[in-house]
């Protein structure tokens, strides 16, 4: 579970950061936040919907058809797609308003094993005049441009909900043997879509809902990737298995009686 520090001289006074090796720490993410300025990227890269959280619905990129799960990291923890989403991107960092219209703040999370007490191998986090360094100044605005893009990502999905266009997406994915139902996400109802008169489709271009629309559409395509990503993981995973099994299992060679070098 998260734990955030704000970055501040003083509560990281002689301290250090690295950055993650790999994408372990969302090994478990099975959907992942995005924004509308990188749907174009994403809706060609893996599967995107909407999923249901209290009153509102948000868009997320769909990792895999099992909870927990994300099978676009290998074991390794090496992202195994073309596009990793913003909300990865910026680990161990996250930018965070302490209450409603309060300026938000840059935190580390304290949880991720990745502050250190030793400069080798890591960044500080402020220079000799207390001031930010230039890479946390850089991911401070990364953070900032991605949180000021879900403030309209989020008009743009409640413009689709007003106009209708949300449905439920009962989809199976292809697991091993076994067809795995998925349930709890939300697609464009296109047939819907097509219907909409002339006003109301064009409530939809003024919210710049359309970019968002026709890119889960086109995304729907991705879900053949999802089942190729399985397959990749279990050969990655056997691989993974025959590599650390003890060399003990694997046999060896003896002297017998008669001289000669057996197997077994």
């Amino acid at each position: 579970m998260s734990q955030l520090l704000a970055l501040s001289p003083q509560n990281l006074a002689g301290k250090f950061w690295r950055r993650p090796s790999g994408f372990l720490f969302a090994a478990d993410r099975q959907v992942i936040p995005l924004v509308g300025a990188e749907i174009a990227k994403a809706s060609v890269s893996m599967p995107i919907g909407f999923i249901q959280a209290g009153d509102i619905y948000m868009l997320v990129a769909f990792t895999s058809p099992t909870p927990g799960n994300n099978l676009y990291i290998g074991p390794d923890g090496k992202w195994l797609g073309n596009y990793v989403p913003a909300a990865l991107r910026a680990h161990p960092f996250h930018l965070v308003s302490p209450e409603p219209g309060a300026d938000a703040v840059l935190c580390i999370d304290e949880a991720s094993g990745l502050i250190s007490d030793t400069p080798e191998g890591n960044e500080p986090f402020f220079n000799e005049n207390g001031q930010p360094t230039q890479n946390i100044l850089d991911t401070l605005n990364f953070l900032a441009q991605t949180e000021q893009n879900r403030i309209p990502t989020q008009l743009a999905v409640n413009a689709v909900v007003a106009a209708g266009l949300m449905q439920p997406w009962p989809i199976s994915v292809q697991s091993g043997e076994q067809q795995v139902p998925v349930t709890g996400l939300f697609r464009i109802d296109e047939a819907r879509l097509n219907q909409l008169s002339d006003e109301d489709f064009l409530k939809l271009r003024a919210a710049s809902a359309l970019p968002l629309i026709y890119a889960q559409l086109l995304s729907i395509g991705q879900l053949a990737l999802l089942e190729r990503l399985g397959t990749i993981q279990r050969d990655l995973a056997l691989q993974h298995q025959q590599l650390t099994q003890p060399l003990g299992n694997l046999g060896g060679f003896t002297l017998g009686d008669d001289g000669d070098l057996k197997f077994h």
